[in-house]
């Protein structure tokens, strides 16, 4: 009998009312359903034991956010451009650094891809659209949901990579609502794909033995009617699967 992965979800903190409330989006959830059983992460910072919690996981989705990583843990211009979480800055970083230590799959989007590569020690652009050459990828604020969340431009997929071996063709067509991007490379990640105007937009680590996704886009909205983003998670789901089974094997049980 297989046993259905069970699959992190990092949640924000925000206040609602006067009341501090850890929040994981529900399109996150949703997504992260297809490939297991979605657990809320609360951000709690160094009260979590990540070790013990990366224990009962199959795989980690580090989701969007409203916040910026705060620019302290990449050495960028002080004070940066908020809001800013640091409950889920000290969570996300540990989690995503021990989850690759100990084999966790794990997929970081737009917040969670940034946040990924701090973690291996890369930098941010806090204003990508005054950085360099690259063009505005931020949303339009006063569009519905259905515009934001809908196809911006391409990005060129790199051969060899992780995303042309899971499926994806030379080009797909992605949707963009992000103000900051890499600057820095972190170390061991391999560029999956860029923007038009070269900006890095997913990344993989560069290891065969570990499944570590990162992409700026936001591949889990409307994911069941959106093919190329189905594939990302259809192969996020395969690299939960065999984390069940490998656990199985280690334990000699059924979990």
């Amino acid at each position: 009998m297989s046993h259905l992965p069970l699959i992190g979800v990092s949640a924000c903190t925000s206040l609602v009312g006067k009341h501090l409330f850890h929040i994981a989006g529900d399109k996150y959830l949703q997504a992260a359903a297809l490939a297991g059983w979605p657990v809320i992460i609360p951000a709690l910072g160094t009260h979590l034991e990540v070790e013990d919690l990366l224990a009962h996981l199959d795989a980690v989705l580090f989701t969007g956010s409203p916040s910026n990583v705060d620019p302290s843990h990449y050495q960028g211009a002080q004070p940066g451009v908020g809001p800013h979480d640091p409950a889920r800055d000290h969570t996300s970083l540990a989690l995503i650094r021990a989850a690759v230590a100990l084999g966790v799959p794990i997929l970081g989007i737009c917040r969670g891809f940034q946040e990924m590569n701090v973690a291996f020690g890369g930098s941010l652009h806090q204003k990508v659209h005054e950085a360099g050459p690259y063009q505005d990828h931020r949303e339009e604020p006063d569009e519905t949901l259905e515009v934001q969340y809908g196809p911006s431009h391409e990005v060129q997929i790199e051969p060899g990579g992780l995303l042309e071996r899971i499926g994806l063709p030379e080009q797909i067509r992605v949707n963009s609502l992000h103000g900051q991007g890499v600057d820095r490379l972190g170390a061991g990640l391999r560029v999956e794909a860029r923007a038009p105007d070269a900006l890095i937009e997913a990344f993989s680590l560069d290891r065969a033995d570990r499944f570590a996704l990162g992409v700026q886009w936001h591949p889990e909205w409307q994911v069941q009617s959106n093919p190329h983003y189905q594939v990302i998670f259809q192969a996020f789901a395969r690299a939960a699967q065999r984390r069940v089974e490998q656990r199985r094997i280690a334990t000699g049980s059924r979990i």
